[in-house]
């Protein structure tokens, strides 16, 4: 049975960490990066659910003790918890979250670069709600810019499957800072031995055209700024540097 699971935020540094646990000689991880089981609706169509399909990802040796995947969708799909619960409800959760005006801008420039949206990033963030109605009821997975960043309400629908206890809250800026404190943070939080030694990783670091704007930052910054604060009380956090 798979016990942890890296389930977001998407563009917050999940590659890096994915890649820094596959060195780990007691974790086995899935065979790609983002599985997307518990975000995709066909595989929970009928009553009994084939968790075969899943299992095929996974190939665990004797010496392994976590056996996870991150996919980051998961934290941001609303089904998603309460699936994972029901797969398994001792399930450990790794949250790893990054300023959410930096992670909207990423997010739209891997998605720009791979050719699945041709709106500037301004016109992109102001048409956004309206935009994201053609997946209504469910999420839209790639206009999804600004709605992402409301990390709050995603980490209230996993708490209310998960015990706190069960999820790991990380900041991007610590993976990326401060990796071997980071990283030993996980391996005490999945009960296995720390890391011999870490060599610093950067992963998936798009280049960007060009910067967000001035006037994109200051259109996000009043939208983001309530949900950051109440973050900050929430996780006992300080994420001044955020606006």
């Amino acid at each position: 049975m798979i016990n942890f699971l890296i389930c977001g935020t998407q563009k917050g540094g999940t590659s890096a960490l994915d890649t820094y646990l596959r060195e780990h000689p007691e974790i086995c991880m899935a065979n790609v990066k983002e599985v997307h089981f518990f975000d995709r609706e066909v595989h929970f169509d009928s009553n009994e659910v084939d968790y075969s399909k899943y299992h095929s990802y996974f190939e665990p040796k004797s010496h392994h003790k976590a056996i996870g995947e991150a996919t980051p969708i998961y934290m941001y799909w609303k089904s998603s918890p309460k699936r994972i619960w029901q797969y398994n409800p001792n399930m450990k959760i790794i949250i790893i979250l990054r300023n959410p005006i930096e992670r909207a801008y990423s997010h739209w420039n891997m998605e720009r670069m791979r050719g699945a949206d041709q709106f500037s990033f301004w016109d992109a963030i102001t048409n956004e709600n309206k935009r994201c109605m053609e997946a209504s009821p469910l999420q839209h997975r790639v206009y999804s810019y600004v709605d992402r960043g409301f990390y709050l309400r995603q980490l209230r629908n996993l708490w209310k499957f998960f015990p706190k206890k069960q999820v790991l809250v990380l900041k991007n800026e610590d993976l990326k800072n401060k990796p071997v404190e980071t990283l030993n943070k996980i391996c005490d939080f999945l009960n296995i031995t720390r890391f011999e030694s870490i060599k610093p990783k950067k992963v998936h670091a798009r280049p960007y055209d060009a910067e967000i704007k001035p006037k994109e930052k200051d259109f996000l910054k009043p939208i983001f700024k309530a949900e950051i604060k109440n973050l900050e009380r929430e996780l006992q956090w300080n994420c001044k540097d955020w606006l």
